[in-house]
C-alpha cells in the first residue's frame, strides 16, 4: 500500500460518479458479509459501520488537500465517532469494499493502513505504541478478517488473507494467509472464530 497519489483535478461529475460507485461498493460489501443484511436500503440507512466509512472517505478527502484541513477533517471524524462510536483518523488509509461489522468501540489510529475487501468486527484497535509523527500504526493487506476485540499494535504488517482471532493481541508481523489466536496472538492452524 502506497501513499496517496499526487492530487489532479476532477470534474465534478466524475467525482460524484467514483464516489456513488465506491458507495454502491462499501453497501454490496456489508450485504455480502452480513447474513442479516436483507437489503442495500436497510444497510444505507441503519449500519453504523457504513456510515463510518462514508463520514471517513469524506474526512479523509479533506485531510490530504493539506494543513489547512485537518480541523475540519478531525471535527467531521469526531461527529461520526459521536454518531456510530467508530473513530477512524482521517489521516488513516483504507481501501476499497471495507466493512466494519456491528461497529461500536472500533478506533483506527492517523498511520493505519487498510487495504481491499477487509472484515473487521466490532472493538477492533489499529493502534499505536509509542508517540511521534512518524509510522506507528499497522498495515493490515487484503482480505483480512480482524475478529471482534482484537488489537493490532504498533507498526506491524498483517499480510493478504490473513485471519486474526476475536480478542487476540497482535504485535508482531503476521504473513500472508496466517491466523494468529491469543494473548499475546500465536499462529494458529485451521480457521478462526471472529
Amino acid at each position: 500500500m502506497s501513499k496517496n497519489p499526487p492530487r489532479r483535478p476532477v470534474h465534478p461529475g466524475g467525482l460524484l460518479r467514483r464516489a456513488r460507485q465506491r458507495m454502491g461498493e462499501d453497501l454490496s460489501a456489508a450485504m455480502r458479509e452480513d447474513p442479516a443484511a436483507t437489503s442495500k436500503v436497510l444497510v444505507a440507512l441503519m449500519y453504523p459501520g457504513v456510515h463510518a466509512i462514508w463520514a471517513y472517505r469524506v474526512a479523509h478527502a479533506m485531510w490530504v488537500r493539506g494543513p489547512a484541513w485537518h480541523p475540519w477533517a478531525r471535527l467531521l471524524s469526531q461527529i461520526a465517532r459521536f454518531l456510530t462510536g467508530i473513530e477512524i483518523h482521517p489521516g488513516a488509509t483504507i481501501g476499497r469494499r471495507f466493512f466494519i461489522d456491528h461497529g461500536m468501540g472500533v478506533v483506527i489510529g492517523e498511520t493505519a493502513e487498510v487495504g481491499d475487501d477487509v472484515l473487521m468486527y466490532h472493538q477492533v484497535t489499529l493502534g499505536g505504541r509509542s508517540r511521534g509523527r512518524f509510522k506507528r500504526h499497522p498495515t493490515v493487506g487484503n482480505r483480512v478478517l480482524l475478529g471482534a476485540g482484537a488489537k493490532l499494535i504498533g507498526p506491524i504488517t498483517v499480510g493478504d488473507d490473513a485471519k486474526i482471532g476475536a480478542n487476540a493481541l497482535v504485535v508482531d508481523d503476521v504473513a500472508p494467509g496466517e491466523t494468529v489466536v491469543g494473548i499475546p496472538g500465536k499462529r494458529h492452524i485451521g480457521d478462526v472464530i471472529a
